[in-house]
């Protein structure tokens, strides 16, 4: 009789068990995979040949060395737009390639394309997951499609006008705290800081009609959402924590748990409280709130119903006001911030802008930017649009094609592979731009438009997944600048502030500026 032998591998005839089968089957589907791998990854490369990219540092580490969080990563940034003017290829490692593409004409087949084609990269999206749940920037899919159509009438004009006396409100809690440091000497201030605290005060009256003071005492609330967007930057910056089960054994997992629950149990005891209202006092409590104006994104989110009269969920509705705290508060900030220094840096175009405020409201009894004044100024809004343009927000949107996507010059993007559109390549781009790094506000100017791209200027995105709340961001920005250069003279500080891109575009300690308080006679 016949024993099983396995001399061949250096086996007797008694070591061929069923788990040396076994273990034999695992290691050849194993050395199957990796030869797969090996030779989709050759592949790949072979395709990609026809992308260029600049030197890499190093064989090991690609050009992961030039991709840091500071301001020479920043004017290495710049310096390639000289060179590779529509796409490029950046390694991150040896063997993980992404496209960077920085020209209007190059975007345009992936920011067109279906959901299904080119979706979002998740690596950094996924660590917001457990805060902002499956609201618009986290969803996909039929649900994304669902939920646009709902939250689409939250951000029409007639909810946004109640709101532009809300930002008003704020902005002068702001200013007030402004004249009472500078009348105690204190004229250097952290645009970043006041800014920041001054829109979630906003963003918490205008989704939630709660007060919470958070510009002249401290918020609990206000507190969980600065931490939990550090806390997310942070983990960002460390790779070894990306993966959940070891990121929550740490201390800042830890407390990037307890500041979500403390943020969902606030918004889940205001959506129950008005629920329960709805339900107790029926439609006409939401119609009354209609008629007096008073309508929050809460009330809009409860009232929404689709063509089958299916509205959102308690969960769906938290998600959504949650992205919208989120997504609100830093990226105006950063706008708002750098609008101000660029104007700090060219004063001719702040005097200009302030002229334009003090001739609409000449004839007033108060200071109050109304929502008929957003359309009567228009060189604040070029000087407004020119920042965004070179400080854009947010510098980068990520997609992950699933399948090949061809470029107008006829190369192909693979598919599998990662592309980064650079909306900061894209307003820097020499060849879309003459003198990208000049801040000039007349390329904006209505009466002589310029013949460009509508994707040479992408701060808010475009396509189907472009910012919901553009004109509530817009909006909020023109009155705070139009009250502030009002009130206040803004003046460069003595240090060029070092740019530092995260999730927004920051700077490195502060983004720091001098005011000063304009007298009775010059307003």
């Amino acid at each position: 009789m016949l024993q099983p032998s396995m001399s061949w591998l250096g086996m007797g005839p008694l070591t061929a068990s069923p788990w040396h089968l076994l273990l034999l089957g695992g290691a050849s589907w194993i050395l199957a995979r990796i030869l797969a791998w090996i030779y989709a990854f050759y592949d790949n490369c072979s395709r990609l040949r026809c992308f260029p990219q600049p030197p890499k540092p190093s064989w090991f580490w690609g050009h992961l060395a030039l991709m840091k969080n500071n301001e020479e990563s920043m004017q290495f940034i710049t310096h390639l737009g000289h060179d590779f003017r529509d796409v490029h290829l950046s390694w991150v490692g040896p063997v993980y390639p992404i496209l960077r593409l920085v020209h209007p004409n190059f975007i345009a087949p992936l920011l067109q394309a279906s959901a299904a084609v080119a979706p979002k990269e998740m690596t950094l999206y996924g660590f917001l997951k457990p805060w902002l749940g499956d609201g618009l920037l986290m969803s996909a899919g039929d649900k994304w499609s669902h939920h646009r159509r709902l939250l689409t009438p939250a951000f029409h004009f007639d909810i946004l006008k109640s709101y532009v006396k809300i930002f008003n409100q704020s902005v002068n809690i702001m200013h007030a705290k402004w004249q009472c440091l500078a009348s105690k000497g204190t004229s250097r201030l952290d645009m970043f800081e006041h800014i920041s605290l001054m829109t979630l005060d906003s963003l918490q009256k205008c989704i939630f009609s709660v007060d919470s003071n958070c510009q002249e005492s401290d918020s609990k609330y206000i507190a969980a959402i600065l931490e939990l967007s550090s806390l997310v930057v942070k983990r960002h910056r460390q790779p070894f924590l990306y993966l959940d089960f070891l990121y929550y054994l740490t201390a800042d997992g830890r407390r990037f748990r307890k500041a979500c629950d403390l943020v969902h149990n606030f918004t889940d005891a205001v959506i129950r409280e008005r629920r329960s209202a709805l339900n107790t006092r029926g439609v006409e409590f939401l119609q009354a709130k209609t008629k007096t104006k008073t309508l929050d994104f809460i009330d809009v989110l409860l009232m929404a119903e689709d063509e089958h009269g299916k509205g959102l969920s308690n969960e769906d509705i938290r998600a959504e006001a949650d992205t919208f705290m989120f997504g609100g508060h830093d990226t105006t900030t950063s706008a708002l911030s750098w609008i101000l220094y660029n104007l700090a840096r060219h004063p001719e175009y702040q005097e200009r802008c302030r002229q334009e405020v003090e001739e609409l409201l000449r004839d007033r009894e108060s200071e109050e930017i109304e929502w008929d004044d957003l359309a009567q100024l228009p060189f604040l809004t070029m000087c407004i649009k020119e920042s965004l343009r070179l400080h854009p927000p947010v510098l980068i949107i990520s997609r992950c094609c699933t399948q090949d996507v061809q470029l107008p010059d006829g190369r192909v993007i693979p598919k599998g592979n990662i592309c980064v559109i650079s909306i900061f390549g894209v307003h820097h781009n020499p060849s879309v731009w003459p003198d990208p790094e000049v801040y000039n506000p007349f390329r904006f100017d209505p009466e002589n438009p310029q013949k460009r791209s509508p994707l040479a200027f992408i701060p808010f995105s475009a396509g189907s997944r472009n910012c919901i709340g553009q004109t509530f961001a817009m909006s909020e920005i023109k009155v705070a600048l139009a009250l502030t250069l009002l009130r206040f003279r803004v003046l460069p500080d003595d240090k060029d502030p070092r740019r530092k891109p995260e999730l927004i575009l920051r700077a490195e300690g502060g983004l720091w500026l001098r005011v000063e308080l304009l007298s009775a006679g010059a307003q």
